[in-house]
């Protein structure tokens, strides 16, 4: 069977925005899934990956490490012993795909795939092209182009997915939720610009519990302060409301758990948004115009995106917000989310959910732009 070899050297929300990718390309090979540190959690979890193979590239992520030589050999030595007959590179519009393309043409690999607006050289066998943003799609379907250049069919069902069975709940959580019953809010981003600050977090929390949702805060490890400020600040406001912090309670498939017996997920345009779109929860996305929500919004779930779209750091890929007090984000207030929750927490069963747990839902819904 063909052996393939798929890249993606990105952030754990880039990786599950690949998995339809992948899934393609699995049904005509064997995948192996190059990931970065901080996207192998979600490598893992994707189904059609045969092995996650990590590397720290010099040319990604916010803080790239200095080029190390020796790392770098040996990453093409382990290339070239696998045999690989192909490699299909996926980035997004900011990236170049060449220097893994040439590492792995120096491994021997004789068919590689990208996405490049540079002139490839002999580095690329397929090079597609891709608009400028706002343009050129969704990341899902740029990277199912890239797939299907490499060979693969186009899905009919591209939603995301994660491998089941996930972990039980964390201890954290109360007996009474473990199966579901409550509203997620993951107010932190790896992006500062993309996420909530704690004042607001708490205002959000505090208007869902007050009206009747009981709230899990959600994090990271490098989360937990913002959480425990989110919470801390709710519970002031709303005393006997139900706002529970499981900030660092859970590695990423533990969060996915959380995720998927959530009623919603309220969160910025950051990886969770896309791990809850993979468990088919949907998602109210306060999302911040620093990348167009075009490319990068919840995929094939319901959404409800707020935010203003229009705010003058639109398309600017800021890290912190460059206009004093957030107002992107900060103009959303609780009974705006509340009201967005609504849309997704009715007493009968979601038919949106129904179908993607069958494998058979939509490309994408939308219940329209704030």
């Amino acid at each position: 069977m063909t052996r393939i070899l798929a890249v993606r050297l990105d952030s754990d929300g880039d990786v599950l925005l690949t998995g339809p990718a992948i899934r393609a390309l699995a049904d005509i090979g064997t995948v192996d899934l190059l990931a970065s540190p901080s996207g192998a959690a979600a490598a893992r979890l994707l189904p059609g990956v045969h092995t996650v193979l990590e590397f720290d590239a010099p040319w990604s992520g916010f803080r790239p490490p200095a080029v190390d030589t020796e790392t770098t050999l040996e990453l093409v030595e382990r290339l070239r012993t696998t045999g690989y007959d192909r490699a299909v590179i996926f980035t997004s519009f900011h990236q170049s795909p060449l220097p893994m393309a040439l590492l792995a043409r120096m491994a021997g690999i004789g068919h590689i795939v990208g996405t490049s607006m540079d002139y490839p050289g002999s580095l690329l066998d397929v090079r597609l092209k891709r608009a400028d943003p706002p343009g050129g799609g969704h990341e899902v379907e740029a990277a199912l182009d890239v797939a299907v250049a490499a060979g693969a069919s186009r899905p009919e069902h591209p939603g995301l997915r994660v491998l089941h069975p996930l972990p039980p709940p964390p201890d954290r959580l109360p007996a009474d939720l473990r199966s579901g019953g409550y509203v997620v809010l993951h107010p932190g981003a790896s992006v500062p610009a993309r996420g909530l600050r704690a004042d607001h977090a708490a205002a959000i929390a505090a208007a869902l519990a007050a009206s009747g949702h009981a709230v899990v805060v959600t994090g990271g490890p490098a989360e937990r302060e913002l959480a425990a400020e989110t919470v801390a600040l709710a519970r002031q406001d709303c005393p006997d409301a139900t706002v529970l912090d499981l900030a660092g309670a859970t590695d990423l498939a533990g969060l996915a758990a959380v995720l998927e017996a959530a009623d919603c997920t309220v969160v910025g345009n950051t990886g969770p948004a896309h791990l809850s779109a993979a468990v088919g929860t949907p998602v109210v996305s306060l999302f911040s115009p620093v990348v167009p929500a075009e490319r990068w919004r919840p995929y094939g779930v319901p959404v409800r995106l707020l935010g203003d779209q229009h705010a003058p750091c639109r398309d600017s890929r800021a890290r912190d917000c460059p206009v004093p007090g957030h107002p992107c984000l900060s103009g959303v207030s609780g009974a705006d989310v509340v009201a967005a929750v609504a849309e997704f927490t009715q007493p009968t069963d979601h038919p949106v959910r129904a179908a993607h747990e069958a494998g058979t839902g939509p490309l994408s819904t939308s219940r329209g732009d704030r």
